[in-house]
């Protein structure tokens, strides 16, 4: 039973009872915990802001405080959570005008980042010291994202039923829950739902890999083990540091990977549709530095042709 929110009612009560309504079961949990996260700060930074008390005034305090403690990008993804249900807040009479209008987004200065991806030398170089045996192991797992720029949960979901060996295709269509009991989920949006196409190196590999292994089974998962982040992080991090290259993450490989291609000439379209990118927007953002980087190479190419003509 919905308690009956009225102007008088706290917002970080407005607030939860809009998340349990709009977003539980339409989102995946990740998501989900996002909106419950947003709650929680609502609730320590402003409990007794009522929901009429709402105004453009009262909203940019709110983000002012909250930007205290975070960095300018989070805080816009903490106004973008409220954002939605103040507007039907306003839309339900509730709120007068949108106090999320005309919103200053501020934040802590963003510390300094680490290194996201290998140049194509330094991934050749920490490819050679894997360990690749006869059998399944961390270090195939490791190979194969690197050549395909599969996230982890889609990667450690892959069964020997998602090869297409003869079409040197790798189809990616659900994920695996290594947050939670494991088991599988869907992907991450309906873009992600796409196959791969494979090097043929890679497919020789694995044709024999998993030969005899059960058709719609988890290669890389054992049954009933619990698989961490960390666990495969570490195994990579001590062959970055064999490798004498900078330390990157599991997902660190999937920039790589996304960075060679667009270093190679592959357009943004086609890196989008590989990586299972929602849209190519998505991808110029993750990528700008590199995309800045070959359009200042562009310009020298259209220079130097432009000289050719006189």
């Amino acid at each position: 039973m919905l308690k009956s929110i009225t102007k008088d009612a706290l917002f970080h009560e407005y607030y939860a009872q809009w998340i349990r309504v709009y977003k539980e079961g339409a989102i995946r949990k990740v998501t989900m915990d996002k909106y419950l996260m947003t709650q929680s700060w609502l609730k320590r930074l402003a409990p007794d802001l009522k929901v009429h008390e709402l105004s453009r005034i009262t909203y940019q305090q709110l983000i002012n405080d909250y930007a205290v403690y975070h960095e300018k990008q989070t805080t816009m993804d903490f106004h973008h959570q409220l954002k939605c249900a103040i507007l039907d807040a306003v839309d339900e009479g509730l709120i007068e005008r949108d106090p999320t209008r005309k919103v200053i987004i501020k934040g802590r200065p963003p510390k300094a980042k680490k290194v996201k991806y290998l140049n194509q030398f330094e991934l050749h170089t920490l490819l050679n010291t894997l360990n690749l045996e006869p059998e399944i192991n961390w270090d195939w797992f490791i190979l194969l994202v690197a050549k395909t720029g599969m996230r982890f949960s889609e990667a450690l979901a892959l069964t020997p039923k998602d090869f297409d060996f003869p079409r040197q295709t790798l189809s990616v269509s659900k994920t695996w829950n290594y947050k939670g009991d494991g088991g599988f989920l869907p992907t991450k949006n309906q873009s992600s739902v796409r196959k791969i196409q494979m090097d043929w190196m890679t497919v020789i590999q694995f044709s024999r890999l998993v030969k005899k292994l059960p058709g719609d089974e988890p290669i890389f998962v054992k049954c009933g083990s619990k698989i961490y982040n960390s666990t495969v992080n570490d195994i990579l991090e001590r062959h970055c540091k064999k490798a004498n290259v900078p330390v990157i993450s599991v997902h660190g490989l999937r920039h790589t990977h996304a960075s060679l291609l667009l270093f190679a000439g592959v357009s943004i379209a086609s890196v989008a549709r590989r990586l299972g990118h929602a849209s190519m927007t998505t991808t110029q953002k993750t990528y700008l530095h590199i995309i800045q980087e070959l359009e200042s190479k562009d310009i020298d190419l259209v220079m130097r042709s432009l000289s050719e003509l006189s």
